[in-house]
């Protein structure tokens, strides 16, 4: 198994006995497996609870609710993309980050003040995720530290989120993986018979957190193309890649475009790689 960043405190697994001590609630869940303790991570309850048990025992997160219909995210992978995120920005001061896309669960933000001490502009394009993002911050205290914004555009990314007078250490994103509703679904149903489990609620999406037109190379090209018109907004402009074939040609568009620098970070997350692609102007 491959390790997570270097400084992520989830390298070593999860300290199940450390975690029932901030959520007694996890007890049930826990089975022993191989003389190890794990959870049944085919089950969306026992995966939501061991999330909520990480954020509170390690994070100092103590409240952390969203709908079942919403992508509950794995916080050791999450928080990877900030540690990378961090080496990127090392030696700047006073971060903000620039959230595209952060969801219900308002995960980055969360995370990103609780380890850095960063501050967050947050948008998203569905209002009830607005909604339940705004709750977890303030029960967490985090008014000060994250803002909130709306997409009303679907056809927009950074348009009508971007201030004139905003200016970004960093703008992150986790892109829609597929183009459609239909490869969502299927994708789901592999991933829970891989598990040996019927359940799909694990990998539940509201339709923009899973797909988009085009899929996650069309999304990719459009969040490009609109941070060519806000070049001087972000020292950095990032975000998550899944397929691999995407890197290259993102990165011939942006030569086109006026990319005066481009990197891939490549993360290790268990046997799953994935990547950060990062450019600037």
């Amino acid at each position: 198994m491959k390790s997570l960043h270097p400084k992520n405190i989830h390298n070593k697994g999860y300290d199940f006995q450390l975690l029932l001590k901030s959520n007694s609630n996890l007890k049930p869940f826990i089975q022993e497996k191989h003389g190890k303790l794990t959870i049944d991570f085919s089950n969306p309850v026992a995966v939501k609870i061991l999330n909520k048990a990480i954020l509170k025992t390690h994070y100092n997160i103590g409240f952390w609710e969203f709908p079942d219909e919403n992508l509950c995210p794995p916080i050791p992978g999450r928080v990877d993309y900030i540690h990378y995120l961090a080496d990127l920005v090392s030696g700047v001061s006073n971060v903000k980050v620039l959230d595209i896309g952060t969801g219900a669960t308002c995960i980055y933000p969360l995370l990103g003040t609780a380890v850095y001490n960063w501050s967050f502009i947050a948008s998203d394009i569905n209002k009830r995720s607005l909604e339940v993002a705004k709750k977890n911050i303030d029960e967490n205290q985090l008014q000060d530290k994250i803002e909130l914004r709306h997409q009303k555009n679907l056809a927009n990314i950074l348009e009508g989120i971007i201030k004139e007078e905003d200016k970004f250490a960093v703008t992150m994103c986790n892109p829609p993986f597929y183009a459609s509703a239909e490869e969502a679904r299927g994708a789901n149903k592999r991933k829970t018979k891989n598990l040996g489990n019927t359940a799909v609620r694990n990998f539940a999406g509201v339709d923009n957190e899973l797909w988009y037109k085009g899929g996650e190379k069309a999304f990719l090209h459009n969040y490009l193309y609109q941070s060519s018109l806000f070049p001087k907004a972000s020292l950095w402009f990032t975000s998550l890649v899944s397929k691999k074939e995407n890197v290259k040609s993102l990165e011939l568009s942006g030569k086109k475009l006026g990319v005066t620098s481009f990197k891939s970070i490549q993360m290790n997350q268990g046997n799953k790689v994935t990547r950060i692609v990062c450019w600037q102007f």
